[in-house]
């Protein structure tokens, strides 16, 4: 599109990339974890040595238990934590929001609520305006402990998936699932990433 403004500007005499076909993106093939090696992942990141060691297993764990998005999991405060109900309240960032402009509800499956009661417990004086997290990020960290453990390295997002393959192997349903991912679709893109999973 650019080549042709060029061109009726009289810029240039006539598109270079007009034969191009675009290219079909691949989809990613997911290399999760299992249960044991995503533990011994999270004990190698808490056994960094570094300061924030510890909160870099807990985001970890946040995002898997959770599975937000990075950006969504740096917003979440204690004020979203309904611990009677145990749900999570996902807003987003405060001038820009989640990705799909809405507000949403996850639960909060068992490990989850052990993790916000642990981390609740340890920073009682925090106000409620506070961020659940302590850090925003952990790849490097996270490259260091898959490696040593052994196992495909994996991102942020590759946790997400982690949330939504266990959420489906343990019966959940993909619209119900896709609902909390904040998926706007109705499960279209939950059922082409995870469909196999219900299958099997």
């Amino acid at each position: 599109a650019i080549f042709n403004v060029a061109i009726t500007t009289g810029t240039l005499y006539r598109n270079p990339a007009l034969g191009i076909k675009r290219a079909k993106a691949r989809a990613k093939q997911l290399t999760l974890p299992e249960g044991k090696q995503f533990e011994r992942f999270v004990a190698e990141l808490e056994a960094g040595g570094s300061r924030n060691s510890q909160n870099c297993a807990d985001l970890v764990r946040f995002l898997a238990f959770g599975g937000f998005r990075k950006s969504e999991a740096a917003t979440i405060t204690w004020a979203d934590c309904d611990f009677e109900k145990r749900e999570m309240v996902v807003r987003g960032d405060p001038e820009t929001g989640t990705k799909n402009w809405s507000i949403r509800r996850v639960p909060m499956i068992p490990d989850l609520f052990a993790l916000l009661g642990r981390l609740r417990n340890m920073r009682r004086e925090e106000p409620a305006s506070q961020p659940v997290m302590s850090v925003r990020e952990c790849q490097k960290a996270m490259d260091r402990a898959a490696k040593v453990v052994g196992m495909v390295r994996i991102t942020h997002h590759d946790l997400r998936h982690l949330f939504a393959t266990r959420c489906i192997e343990s019966g959940v349903d993909i619209p119900t699932v896709s609902r909390w991912l904040g998926h706007k679709d109705g499960g279209a893109l939950a059922m082409k990433v995870y469909g196999h999973l219900r299958d099997q």
